[in-house]
């Protein structure tokens, strides 16, 4: 497809306090290439400065606490080295005319001890324990059961995530992603199939909210409403993620979300089962960013139905770092090296050519 017939696509659009020069978003994509302290180095800064043509690129998830990691050598936010890494990048794209948010993270029961301080369990809302094998420095391992958190201990990860978020604005970014998507813990405490607490954070879908209410609350006044996003996924079904209606529980979350005047709500769309993505969109009632497989064709058709405000594309910005001009011209794209999603170094992360260099 060509420029003319990406019209929406490509064109300017108001996003929180940002006037965005088209509604194309590089999603955040976990590439585990972080340097010694889990801190960016000036390889990521050329990663993200090749992307910065998108309307906004949201970054990788990063940590924000040593406790909130979950596989190796992801970047964090919770240290000087890190603040000063993150700063490359925001001023390596900045430099470029993009703008940049950062998703902040805590896994959660999405981790493993070999990854923790002192190997400590990962922590969850409840002791349940999650299918599957997870990365870690030793290779792929079997999931463990996590440690339910304690109901005192709830605020001090809220701080962490406030904590973030101050940092986040000392190293440069735009504004800030809490991820609350994905199976991670924002996820796990709102899903009545990862929590199954009795206390203030347990049962109804109002309690089951409440940390993400009050993660949001904490976020907010660092950089203010307009320049905060959120992330959910209401189908999402790894890492043993379930839910008896979630109808019910994101269209509430969204309701929530939508009264804070948010810069957006990001809603990844792939999973399994029936969902009214539609309905979720309505109940928020603010700018809406989706995700999920899209490609021009049908991101443009989304646009142009009113169906979404912005599309975000994963690895079609992981393989193509002008894939803005590619949509524009209707160029050929690079297919991407899955081997080297999370390992490669340089290789399959800043050596996919540009069209003039294709």
């Amino acid at each position: 497809m060509t420029a003319k017939s990406l019209g929406q696509l490509l064109s300017p659009v108001q996003l929180g306090a940002y006037k965005l020069r088209n509604r194309m978003v590089m999603a955040p994509l976990t590439r585990s290439r972080a340097g010694d302290g889990d801190a960016p180095t000036p390889l990521i800064a050329q990663y993200y400065q090749q992307r910065a043509s998108a309307g906004l690129i949201i970054t990788e998830a990063s940590q924000i606490s040593p406790q909130g990691k979950g596989y190796p050598r992801t970047p964090g936010i919770h240290s000087a080295a890190q603040i000063a890494g993150w700063r490359q990048v925001t001023d390596a794209v900045h430099a470029e005319g993009g703008r940049i948010f950062l998703q902040i993270w805590h896994v959660g029961r999405l981790s493993h001890p070999s990854v923790q301080r002192n190997e400590a369990l990962p922590v969850a809302p409840s002791a349940l324990r999650a299918d599957g094998e997870i990365f870690t420095g030793e290779g792929l391992m079997s999931l463990v059961t996590p440690r339910a958190l304690e109901l005192e201990e709830i605020a001090g990860v809220v701080a962490d995530f406030r904590k973030a978020a101050e940092n986040a604005k000392l190293a440069g970014f735009d504004g800030v992603e809490i991820h609350a998507a994905n199976g991670y813990l924002i996820d796990q405490f709102l899903r009545d199939g990862t929590n199954v607490r009795t206390d203030a954070y347990g049962g109804s879908i109002q309690n089951r909210a409440r940390f993400l209410k009050e993660v949001v609350e904490a976020v907010v006044p660092v950089f203010g409403a307009d320049r905060v996003g959120v992330r959910l996924s209401p189908i999402f079904n790894g890492f043993s993620m379930s839910d008896s209606d979630p109808a019910a529980t994101f269209g509430y979350a969204a309701e929530l979300l939508g009264q804070y005047g948010l810069a957006y709500l990001h809603v990844m769309q792939l999973g399994e089962g029936e969902f009214d993505f539609k309905a979720l969109r309505q109940r928020f009632n603010g700018t809406y960013i989706a995700n999920g497989g899209y490609d021009a064709g049908r991101a443009e058709s989304a646009v142009d139905a009113g169906d979404t405000d912005l599309v975000s594309f994963g690895t079609l910005f992981l393989a193509n770092p002008d894939l803005v001009n590619r949509f524009r011209a209707g160029s050929p794209l690079n297919d991407a090296d899955r081997t080297t999603f999370y390992q490669g170094e340089e290789r399959g992360f800043t050596d996919y050519p540009a069209i003039n260099a294709a």
